[in-house]
């Protein structure tokens, strides 16, 4: 495992146990944590782990925000160019074929929660506070919130959320539907397992695939999305599991149908 100055990781089975590890600054994502993430990325997934579980150090910070020092000495192009990697980053973890999971325990603002809208998951302890405040101080999200945003919750509803600059508490954000579970703070880490648990149960393949063309639909117009579905699906062909299940369920008589299999396929895919 690469050494890491911003990051604890931890491997734990399926799971890699991501700790976002900067307590004196907030746990805030700089172009150093940034570079790092990226890195833990390409390592995890070729490693064997299915499911990387975010969290930040300590218990008062989730990720607060982007590195406001690093901002603050921005240029206008410096601050584009900021902008512009932390949105790659973003974009890389969307694209992971992991699943991706925030265990927010803690306040999760600004860049903390575009990092969380780029997971596929958001699992939030109930002393959890979420929102995009940059507004209060002269700012707008520049890590894809004004974009990922209103792809979550409808444009209106995010149009309040970003112009206000609302933190809601954890309970809130999930009736907003900003998370997908709010849980005890002690129960955090034992409720992402838990709701993996049925997720896991499913060839990692599959996941990997559904997750790609979910995002198609989030990233792409339909006519691309449903290209980018049709070439997943035929890739999940390129596997035993499916035709292997369905022989499986015919023999123990689960599946119950009329049709005559051509060419004995079953048959085949036993001597095989």
């Amino acid at each position: 495992m690469p050494h890491y100055t911003r990051l604890i990781v931890e491997r734990d089975g399926d799971f890699l146990n991501v700790c976002i590890n900067r307590p004196g600054d907030r746990n805030s994502i700089d172009s150093i944590l940034m570079d790092e993430l990226v890195q833990m990325m390409e390592t995890a997934e070729i490693s064997g782990v299915r499911v990387v579980i975010f969290s930040g150090s300590g218990s008062t910070y989730f990720i607060g925000g982007a590195d406001g020092i690093e901002m603050m000495q921005c240029d206008p192009e410096n601050g584009r160019a900021f902008s512009k990697k932390i949105q790659a980053l973003f974009n890389r973890m969307e694209k992971s074929p992991l699943i991706l999971v925030a265990a927010i325990n803690g306040l999760c603002f600004g860049g903390g929660f575009e990092f969380a809208l780029a997971c596929d998951f958001r699992i939030a302890a109930e002393s959890a506070r979420i929102g995009l405040p940059e507004v209060k101080v002269g700012l707008i999200p520049g890590g894809g919130g004004t974009q990922r945003l209103p792809r979550l919750v409808g444009t209106g509803k995010a149009m309040q959320m970003i112009l206000s600059g609302s933190l809601f508490p954890a309970q809130e954000a999930f009736d907003q539907g900003l998370v997908h579970l709010c849980v005890p703070d002690a129960d955090l880490e034992k409720q992402c397992r838990i709701f993996m648990k049925p997720i896991l149960r499913n060839p990692q393949y599959a996941l990997s695939q559904a997750k790609l063309s979910v995002k198609a639909a989030q990233n792409n117009a339909l006519a691309e999305g449903l290209q980018k579905e049709s070439i997943a699906f035929q890739q999940c062909l390129e596997h035993d599991f499916f035709i292997d299940l369905m022989c499986r369920q015919m023999d123990e008589g689960v599946l119950e149908t009329t049709a005559k299999l051509p060419d004995a396929l079953c048959s085949k895919k036993e001597e095989t």
